[in-house]
């Protein structure tokens, strides 16, 4: 054997699922540096993927379980992506591309000889409930009610079921992340088209699009309306920050069960639209209520949700074990955001 295939065949593996949006690329590319054997699951050859394909499709599940058996970790990202209008087909598959992609994890985990020593699989910090007078914690259990809660709650669910003794399972409860992502190209085209003032609740139409989902649907059914005046909380974290701190997590065998994945200073709606009115160069910035969003965002096929619930989660458990967060500061990591290579910011 040469000595190139000998390195690449003693290199610890790490199977990444999801592996072809940014943070999956930008994680893969962390692994590999680590010195990591990085394999991929994902949809195959398509435009929602990169040039050379995954290594294993979900449609084959003896090629997912031939590489979970042996690997050192693994990490799920997959699910179809929340920047989309709510329609009942779009939340059907927003669920089930969640859920049955990290049952058919477990699933090979579960069959694994040798099964990875630890499973990271994304989760989203929407799971704790709208809040404007303190912080969410993991261990607060002030979860919230609709849609996006359900989701997360079922996600988790599927990855924390049954016993698996010889893996450590971790929820990646990772807030909005700030990169060449669908959420910052979002809120930067907002800024940039003169809505980059508050975002304010209010009145707009009944509509279910919100409702609970699942096998045991939340709340009323109705839309949340929160009189914030621009004050709901703003919870976010770096794209870099994301990578290191699952890296950071990896390493950690003390660590399991839902871990925040967010920067400790969170924002407010107001300080996030002005900070990004100077990042990207917006002299006008004007205050949106409600019955101007609706329109504005079914227009960019997406949610207001995005800008109107409060998010505000503290990392707790990533502070307690001395993680150190590189980018803490809103602006300046809005502004190393604009200077990437690549950045949708920057226009």
């Amino acid at each position: 054997m040469r000595e190139s295939e000998r390195s690449h065949a003693e290199a610890p593996r790490a199977v990444i699922a999801g592996a072809s949006g940014f943070i999956g690329r930008a994680l893969a590319d962390a692994f590999r540096a680590d010195g990591y054997d990085v394999r991929t699951i994902g949809r195959g050859l398509d435009r929602d993927t990169d040039a050379t394909g995954a290594d294993a499709q979900w449609t084959d599940a003896a090629g997912i379980a031939r590489l979970v058996d042996g690997a050192d970790v693994l990490v799920n990202l997959a699910g179809k992506s929340v920047n989309c209008r709510y329609t009942d087909r779009n939340r059907d598959e927003i669920l089930r591309s969640r859920v049955e992609t990290t049952h058919a994890l477990r699933e090979a985990v579960a069959q694994a000889s040798a099964p990875p020593r630890v499973w990271l699989n994304a989760s989203t910090a929407t799971i704790y409930a709208h809040s404007t007078d303190r912080s969410n914690g993991e261990d607060d259990r002030r979860i919230g009610t609709g849609f996006s809660v359900d989701v997360a709650r079922s996600w988790e669910a599927e990855l924390f079921a049954g016993e698996l003794p010889g893996t450590r399972r971790v929820a990646l409860r990772i807030a909005i992340v700030l990169g060449d992502g669908p959420a910052t190209r979002m809120l930067a085209l907002l800024a940039r088209t003169g809505l980059g003032g508050p975002q304010f609740d209010g009145w707009w139409f009944p509509h279910r699009r919100y409702r609970g989902i699942g096998v045991d649907p939340t709340g009323d059914g109705a839309a949340p309306r929160h009189r914030t005046r621009g004050r709901q909380r703003f919870s976010w974290v770096h794209l870099d920050d994301v990578v290191r701190a699952v890296l950071f997590l990896a390493a950690r065998e003390d660590i399991s069960g839902p871990v925040n994945i967010v920067s400790p200073e969170a924002s407010d709606n107001r300080t996030l639209m002005r900070t990004l009115r100077r990042v990207v160069g917006a002299r006008v910035g004007l205050p949106a209520a409600r019955w101007m969003l609706e329109p504005a965002m079914w227009a960019l096929r997406t949610e207001p949700e995005l800008v109107l619930k409060s998010r505000w989660v503290v990392p707790r458990r990533l502070l307690d074990a001395g993680f150190e967060f590189a980018h803490t500061d809103l602006e300046e990591a809005l502004r190393d955001i604009v200077s990437a290579p690549r950045s949708t910011l920057a226009g």
